[in-house]
């Protein structure tokens, strides 16, 4: 049974909602650190009116902060980490044109409302409603807010990992995988291409010039070839830039690859074969460069258990979340694969992560707060199944 303070823990879906569209109406790209910052003002303003005890520093290489917020819990020791982002992939503007909020019947739409502006203030909630009805958790809690996780936390992650490693759980509240938790997450892998050609006027001395821009169209199949479906290997050419004037054969064409593996060995064999690319063009060089990596978090015993006590919560409330392996990355792969007991997919249910359509489900604030909370309730209490 969930553990009760003084009364039982309240939940209001219109309150919930309330606060991550004032968290959601802030636009925070990754490119973005003003508006990243803006939203971890709010966020460290939730979490200081809670008694916790914040700390902000910089990400590192031009983005946003990292901020940290620890709340006591009944008992001292390793505690409980609640990972997450505030960064989204949609650009500024995208509110007053393709992703305006708006509620139609369950849905609520807008940019980061599912991934994961709506799971992260949701915890924040959960935690909230917990010390009102008079509790505190059972172990301490750290809230660690990511600026940079939709690049793949490229300066976030050893931090992430340290922190984590003075933890005992660590829960990811990201998206719910159509209503599942998350036990494991396929490795993903990112790539920079640069093509180097030779330029040319493109009318008078076509024929002199070497196209980067061709020579970066023709990896473009070969690279997405490499991807087997059905061994859940794949491989997307996401960014292409390249060129100056229409008139000048294009000297230089850059490209991002992400690759998502779900074993170690596909990652392995995938990561030799995008680095060994050689050009295809006569005088044309192609260089290939390793980007961020998002380890293989494979479950273990430790993960299970947490989902087991996660499942019994969900029952006393109605639902049964089930859970697996996915091909969507996050922090939770760092911790995931040290070996730290993680549960992933903690956040709202919904769809539509990074698209224009995302959006989350009005029904399961309440459902997700009531289990979130449970966690911070009973874990690593004699109450724990």
């Amino acid at each position: 049974m969930i553990r009760r303070g003084t009364n039982a823990p309240a939940f209001d879906a219109d309150e919930i909602l309330d606060g991550i569209r004032s968290w959601v109406m802030v636009e925070s790209p990754t490119n973005h650190p003003e508006g990243v910052n803006r939203v971890m003002d709010m966020a460290e303003a939730v979490m200081a009116a809670l008694g916790a005890r914040t700390t902000r520093e910089p990400g590192g290489e031009g983005y946003g902060d990292v901020l940290l917020a620890r709340l006591a819990g009944q008992a001292d020791g390793p505690g409980i980490m609640v990972l997450g982002h505030l960064d989204t992939v949609h650009g500024v503007g995208t509110l007053a044109t393709d992703l305006p909020w708006r509620r139609d019947g369950d849905r609520v739409f807008g940019p980061g409302i599912y991934d994961m502006k709506g799971g992260l203030y949701t915890a924040t909630y959960a935690i909230r409603q917990v010390i009102r009805a008079g509790a505190l958790p059972h172990l301490p809690v750290t809230f660690m807010f990511i600026p940079n996780e939709e690049v793949g936390s490229p300066t976030t992650r050893a931090r992430i990992e340290a922190e984590a490693s003075r933890h005992r759980y660590v829960l990811v509240p990201e998206p719910a995988k159509a209503g599942r938790l998350v036990t494991g997450r396929f490795a993903f892998a990112r790539f920079r291409l640069h093509a180097r050609g030779r330029p040319a006027h493109a009318g008078a001395t076509l024929a002199h010039g070497r196209s980067a821009i061709r020579e970066m169209a023709q990896q473009i199949p070969r690279i997405e070839a490499m991807g087997d479906p059905e061994r859940g290997i794949t491989l997307s050419v996401g960014v292409v830039q390249g060129g100056t004037f229409v008139n000048v054969v294009p000297m230089h064409c850059y490209a991002e690859v992400l690759a998502v593996m779900p074993t170690q060995a596909a990652f392995d064999e995938t990561c030799a074969r995008v680095l060994a690319l050689q050009s295809i063009s006569p005088d044309v060089t192609l260089t290939v460069e390793p980007g961020p990596v998002r380890p293989l978090f494979e479950p273990n015993d430790g993960t299970l258990a947490l989902y087991d006590q996660a499942e019994s919560i969900a029952r006393e409330i109605g639902f049964v979340p089930g859970h697996g392996s996915y091909g969507g990355g996050s922090d939770g792969n760092f911790t995931g694969a040290l070996g730290i007991p993680t549960l992933d997919g903690l956040g709202l249910c919904g769809d539509g992560a990074h698209t224009h359509d995302e959006h989350i489900l009005y029904s399961s604030l309440v459902p997700r707060a009531r289990l979130l909370a449970g966690l911070f309730q009973t874990l690593g209490s004699e109450h724990e199944p």
